[in-house]
């Protein structure tokens, strides 16, 4: 082991913390870190039950100059939840507690390591529901939610997870709690650390309790899907829907090659063919929203504008929703390079899907693309043998040439699984040199011994350092 942790025994109770080989592993990766072969495995596995334990261990481990890294379900895509540096594997899932629920209030008060979609299951007897909920929010805890400001399929209508967070209380590296934001729907009372410490990835605090915003659930839901002749004509129908302000709650996009994928990894029927699926919330008039759409649509080649009942609509959506697994095992030769989650403004929708589409058929390479259209947000992924050096650096330049084109449109290298380690080449391009580095000074003013989750976003200093404030003799 790299660094003596013992002194956890002494910090939390019996059973809360583990030395051996199998927790230890276990919590050495996330979903893309485990897949390419690429984790790092911690010293020890701590499980805090409170925040009284999350600070006793940081402020223990903060003495020692001993790294500790949050833990949540571990399905993150850009390494945010490896320990780097070893160290301490902080694994939240025990503090997974509805705290309280104020309907009236249209809140909802919850511990880290509860899952998304327990929310809904607990507040939808009250008419209510948790609007940001990615796809993923099944196998995913509002804590990580909250480290990586997620989004998902309804962000078009409804914002992100940090549009519905209104109060959080977090523990900072030297084991100070503190509460951010307010229960009130808007402050402007001082600086707004809520916002700082929502997607900094447990680089600055760890979240401990959270107030979110919830919204009634809508009287009137509709789904569907439009076909249409090629991918392009697609996007730009989207483009066009959104500009013209069609009030849609979901609009993704789904390339043929990823439809075929969806087709035989779950068995269903969908069109080998461009196509975007759409859903509809309202409380009245949602046919007249949805023949807005088909007009739209229907000016951009739309060959079929299908609407669902409510068994169809379920396995549409299934489609969508398990697309990252398709990709998987669609090709037993070749699989995904990395995840690709660029974001660009709307009007450059088509472009960037274009130009992916246009690389890969320039270099023979299969490059899936879908996602949340409506947000312009772009999931993509060269297929490439991992066992073949050149098809791999191949897949590299196509990812990374991506990438650079959203940034030149305007648009950000990571819309929803945040910079982690993965994307952390990109930051200075994207934000430049200057902003970069205040970020590391706020990083330096609340880390200043870097013990939270280091080596993430901004791995060094400029200088090549890890991100502290002075040297440190550990």
């Amino acid at each position: 082991m790299g660094y003596d942790c013992e002194f956890l025994t002494d910090v939390v109770e019996d059973g809360s913390v583990s030395f051996g080989d199998s927790a230890r592993e276990s919590h050495a990766a996330d979903w893309a870190a485990d897949e390419a072969g690429t984790g790092v495995t911690p010293d020890a596995v701590v499980w805090p039950e409170s925040t009284a334990d999350v600070s006793a261990v940081l402020d223990a481990a903060n003495d020692r100059g001993i790294p500790v890294t949050p833990y949540a379900a571990g399905t993150s895509l850009e390494g945010n939840a490896v320990p780097e540096y070893a160290g301490i594997s902080m694994d939240l899932t025990r503090m997974n507690d509805v705290l309280e629920v104020r309907a009236d209030d249209f809140q909802i008060d919850v511990q880290p390591g509860v899952m998304g979609t327990a929310i809904d299951e607990t507040v939808n007897a009250e008419g209510l529901f948790f609007p940001p909920l990615p796809s993923s929010g099944g196998i995913s805890t509002i804590g990580g939610m909250i480290a990586n400001d997620a989004s998902g399929m309804q962000t078009v209508k409804y914002g992100e997870i940090a549009d519905w967070v209104l109060e959080l209380e977090a523990v900072l590296a030297d084991g100070s709690v503190v509460t951010a934001g307010s229960k009130a729907v808007k402050t402007s009372s001082g600086y707004n650390l809520k916002d700082v410490l929502i997607g900094s990835e447990g680089t600055l605090g760890v979240v401990t309790r959270a107030t979110l915003e919830l919204e009634g659930i809508p009287q009137q839901i509709r789904g569907g899907r439009a076909i249409f002749p090629t991918l392009d004509d697609a996007a730009e129908a989207v483009f066009d829907a959104v500009r013209s302000g069609v009030d849609v709650a979901k609009i993704e996009l789904v390339d043929a090659i990823s439809a075929e994928m969806a087709n035989d990894y779950l068995g269903t029927d969908l069109p080998d063919a461009p196509m975007t699926f759409v859903e509809f919330h309202a409380n009245h008039g949602v046919e007249e929203e949805i023949d807005f759409c088909r007009t739209i649509f229907e000016s951009h080649d739309a060959e079929r504008f299908e609407m669902a009942d409510e068994d169809a609509m379920d396995e549409l959506w299934e489609a969508r929703s398990e697309l990252a697994f398709a990709l998987q095992t669609w090709d037993p030769d070749r699989k995904p390079l990395h995840p690709g989650d660029v974001t660009v403004p709307i009007s450059k929708l088509p472009e960037i899907i274009r130009y992916a589409k246009d690389l890969g058929a320039e270099h023979d390479t299969v490059v899936p693309c879908f996602g949340h259209a409506g947000d312009g947000n772009v999931h993509y992924t060269p297929l490439v043998d991992h066992s073949d050096p050149d098809d791999v650096a191949t897949g590299e330049e196509i990812y990374t040439a991506v990438v650079e084109k959203a940034i030149e449109l305007g648009g950000t290298c990571t819309g929803e699984h945040g910079v982690g380690r993965g994307k952390r080449e990109y930051l200075e391009l994207e934000h430049g040199a200057e902003s970069v580095e205040a970020m590391r000074a706020v990083k330096r003013a609340l880390d200043p011994r870097d013990t939270l989750n280091p080596g993430k976003i901004f791995p060094e200093t400029a200088q090549g350092e890890r991100v502290q404030a002075e040297p440190t003799d550990d």
